[in-house]
């Protein structure tokens, strides 16, 4: 079977188009590289995400957490936090971090993060990491909004979810357990203890984390369809040995979690 090489872009399906590309672009740096007659792709640095329209489409569930297995964000890498969130801030969105941005302990990176929701519910996250080699990138007056970072997914079982991404080719990296006051109010919640483990592609680009959390565990489950607000979908391109791998089509697939995939070979 194909092995993935890389994270694509995301697939956000949004009730109004032109309000999300007004958020994306004017609150987050994005900019627009075509329009079609269902939505949009949007770029910011070398990585992209794809808006579509669907008017008609469920909300994002009303009764939402950071530790809902259906949670799905991904993080804007930063070069200057303080810059971001005041011209994010201009867009009033609705806020999942308690107390602006938050400065996470060593153990992370020093890592400060902050997270939020765009017009139509789709968590998201603002992050900068001092060590990482996005703060070789960019600066105040060329690119304050460098680039998509990682997709973060909620999921109930570690185990299962490693086995399925490493199947895909995905390798293990990075692991922790974080805790304490800074992630409650990054989460938005009380008691946080949550697994993260970093999922990493074989080309470069934007990785996955894996959130398990183990207080306050979610008791709340949601069937989402492809149309739904909250059916975030990550799109993988595959490396393929030989043409005759391709021989059969490769469609969307949810991962043990229910979040959705989609494969592509170019």
């Amino acid at each position: 079977m194909p092995t993935v090489g890389h994270i694509t872009r995301l697939t956000l399906n949004v009730r109004d188009i032109e309000r999300a590309i007004d958020f994306y672009v004017g609150a987050l740096g994005f900019r627009v590289e075509a329009r079609t007659t269902g939505g949009a792709c949007l770029a910011i640095g070398a990585q992209r995400i794809e808006l579509r329209s669907k008017p008609d489409a469920s909300p994002y569930p009303e009764q939402r957490k950071a530790n809902d297995p259906w949670f799905q964000h991904f993080a804007i890498a930063v070069f200057d936090m303080a810059i971001a969130y005041e011209r994010l801030s201009r867009f009033s969105p609705e806020p999942i971090t308690l107390e602006g941005p938050q400065l996470l302990p060593p153990s992370t990176g020093s890592v400060t993060a902050y997270k939020f929701r765009d017009p139509d519910g789709h968590p998201l996250e603002l992050s900068f990491a001092p060590t990482s080699a996005w703060s070789q990138v960019g600066s105040p007056e060329s690119a304050v909004f460098l680039g998509i970072d990682h997709t973060a997914l909620g999921v109930r079982s570690l185990d299962a979810s490693i086995a399925f991404y490493k199947g895909l080719g995905f390798r293990l990296g990075a692991r922790s357990l974080n805790r304490g006051p800074e992630q409650d109010r990054l989460d938005g919640l009380v008691g946080a203890v949550v697994d993260i483990v970093t999922l990493l592609t074989p080309e470069p680009g934007p990785h996955i984390e894996l959130l398990h959390y183990r207080s306050p565990a979610s008791a709340i489950s949601h069937e989402m369809t492809r149309k739904d607000i909250a059916a975030t979908k990550t799109v993988l391109t595959l490396i393929a040995r030989s043409p005759a791998e391709f021989i059969e089509p490769i469609s969307g697939q949810r991962d043990p979690d229910g979040h959705f995939l989609r494969f592509t070979t170019s």
